[in-house]
């Protein structure tokens, strides 16, 4: 993550996810906190990332999850130069 978003405002964003206990928080508290655009936009970068990874083409990313190519690009730069976030997520929730 960027050094400037490392206040403690945020500091308390992450100390409020990391407080959820389930699923169902989890809905409630993102529902409150974002829009359903955002949400969706979330989910689909996720979706995106792990369909690089298993070395998907950007056809068949964009056919299935609707993504712009600019929002792949966006996400395969993330996977490759990032703080390894998405990595680490997909490795918990797939198990790969």
């Amino acid at each position: 993550m960027s050094k400037n978003l490392h206040t403690p405002e945020m500091d308390r964003l992450m100390d409020a996810l990391l407080s959820l206990g389930n699923r169902d928080e989890a809905y409630s508290f993102m529902e409150d906190l974002c829009t359903v655009g955002e949400l969706e936009a979330m989910q689909q970068r996720l979706s995106v990332a792990s369909m690089l990874r298993t070395h998907e083409t950007y056809q068949k990313i964009a056919e299935d999850t609707g993504a712009s190519t600019a929002t792949i690009s966006r996400v395969k730069r993330a996977l490759e130069y990032g703080d390894d976030g998405y990595e680490l997520i997909l490795k918990r929730i797939e198990g790969v």
